[in-house]
């Protein structure tokens, strides 16, 4: 048998791709020495200042907040913070996916392990523990302002340090106390400033923005093989696909996407035939603008997403070498939510246009039957697939109203900008599922328009896709229960690993 891999924690960065193998081979995580160093170097210089100075220092020997001002005795350090996590634990809601919770366990692992926290070694590798044991803590969708971080969702995923809360584990939902009893491993005391350390940072919003990039990943694909294969049973034009028009207009996604529409259908029977047109709808014939810049947006996404899942932030910070522990603003949320905004319109897009590419399949143009069905009357074939479709973009243009314009004070008015990037973060992941779910739509709809040019053939590629597809949905002969072909072809698409 061979041995798990495993992935060393260490102060460098870490990716998407790396993220995505993490999940998806079960690693287990272990701390390099490199990153031990770290963690005990600024817990150790944490101690000694407070040994040495009676200076209030935020969040360590005050309260929180509007409470900035109200000093603690030494003897309560460690009760205030457990006091910061029980009293932050108000996150409510439905309760997230869970590989979201194992992307915060990993991301808050790894910014902890970068040495300007000041916690105890025992408290990473306890949160280390939870994500190797597959011990999942309750994490739900509200509470959060995405602006002092990630407050009441981080203390919702970390109440099982200290032996309280729920989690999911084997299956069943069950406290805290009892897995831990079970693991025999005693609570963490947490010590001066580890609540803050916990409680602080943006790890709900960035792995939500993890999460939903690597969907968005593969939407992006997905929209440019379903995309293609409508094109080619519209009977469209390959044209406006052609190299010459994106090089007067060199947007690196507009480039691409044609690109990409040209490899598809390369050697298509139906794409090559003469066309009676001399036009397509903007549906078919703006694919490379409005694909091309969604893939630009996603791109830049990515990069800020990238950027956040690699840095500190929570607060204070401590800087060892340089004798400074610093109260910032790191855990403001702001450039992930107006980037997660923007992530949901530009995803929007991809949506509403393959549905506007639906439509045109089912409206009886270019010698295609009303609604994809021969005997049409007695059977509506798919009419209502559309409906849906339709729906579900108009769902998704109110999801698109921006979080991030917004913000509401609070605590006493100390807090008084916030990004509302929690929320973004969750828009955003609702509308790239959602734009799964129009796209399948769509592909259940080219791939009944196929057969209707048959003999004619499409592409070897897309051929060979559609020859994958009919093992899980089949060709629709007369009315059946649509909303069946219709999940079955997302879970094609969520399962799905197509190369182009």
């Amino acid at each position: 048998m061979m041995k798990q891999k495993n992935h060393c924690i260490t102060p460098k960065p870490i990716t998407f791709e790396l993220i995505e193998e993490i999940l998806e081979e079960k690693r287990k995580l272990v701390l390099s020495e490199e990153s031990i160093l770290l963690i005990n170097k600024s817990k150790q210089y944490l101690d000694q200042k407070l040994s040495e100075s009676e200076d209030p220092i935020y969040g360590i020997n005050t309260g929180f907040g509007a409470l900035c001002d109200r000093e603690i005795s030494k003897s309560d350090l460690s009760k205030l913070q457990e006091n910061l996590v029980v009293s932050h634990a108000c996150n409510i809601g439905d309760e997230i996916p869970s590989n979201v919770v194992r992307i915060m366990l990993l991301l808050k692992a790894h910014a902890l392990a970068k040495g300007n926290s000041a916690v105890q070694l025992i408290t990473v590798q306890r949160i280390i523990d939870l994500f190797n044991e597959d011990i999942l803590p309750e994490v739900f969708e509200q509470g959060s302002l995405g602006a002092s971080g990630d407050l009441a969702p981080l203390a919702m995923l970390f109440l099982p340090l200290l032996g309280l809360g729920t989690v999911n584990y084997k299956g069943k939902k069950v406290s805290a106390q009892k897995v831990l009893k079970e693991k025999k491993w005693e609570p963490i005391r947490l010590e001066a400033k580890e609540g803050l350390a916990l409680l602080n940072g943006t790890q709900f919003m960035s792995s939500h923005g993890v999460y939903t990039l690597l969907k968005s990943f593969k939407i992006v694909k997905y929209s440019d093989i379903i995309g293609a294969l409508s094109l080619d049973c519209y009977d469209g034009l390959i044209e406006p696909f052609m190299a010459q028009v994106q090089e007067i207009r060199p947007h690196k996604g507009q480039i691409e996407t044609a690109r990409n529409f040209r490899h598809i259908l390369d050697g298509s029977e139906i794409i090559g035939r003469e066309k009676l047109h001399v036009q397509d709808p903007y549906s078919f014939r703006c694919i490379p603008q409005v694909h091309g810049a969604v893939k630009d947006a996603v791109d830049y996404i990515a990069g800020v997403v990238e950027t956040e899942i690699n840095s500190v932030t929570d607060n204070p910070t401590v800087f060892p070498d340089d004798d400074l522990i610093i109260s910032g603003g790191n855990f403001h949320g702001e450039p992930l939510a107006l980037t997660l905004d923007y992530l949901a319109i530009a995803l929007a897009e991809l949506a509403s246009i393959s549905e506007r590419r639906t439509y045109r399949l089912i409206s009886g143009e270019r010698n295609l039957p009303e609604f994809l069905v021969a005997n049409q009357g007695l059977n509506s074939g798919f009419m209502i697939p559309q409906y849906a479709a339709a729906s579900i973009v108009s769902q998704n243009k109110q999801l698109c109203t921006p979080a991030s314009v917004d913000s509401i004070p609070s605590s006493n008015e100390q807090e008084d900008h916030v990004s509302m990037g929690g929320n973004a973060a969750t828009k955003a992941l609702k509308v790239a599922n959602n734009v799964l779910k129009v796209l399948a739509i769509e592909l259940y709809n080219a791939t009944q328009a196929l057969e209707f040019r048959r003999p004619a053939k499409t592409s070897p590629y897309l051929e060979e896709f559609v020859k994958e597809y009919r093992t899980v949905v089949k060709f629709v002969e007369e009315d059946t229960l649509m909303y069946e072909g219709i999940n079955d072809t997302v879970g094609f698409l969520d399962r799905g690993k197509f190369i182009q």
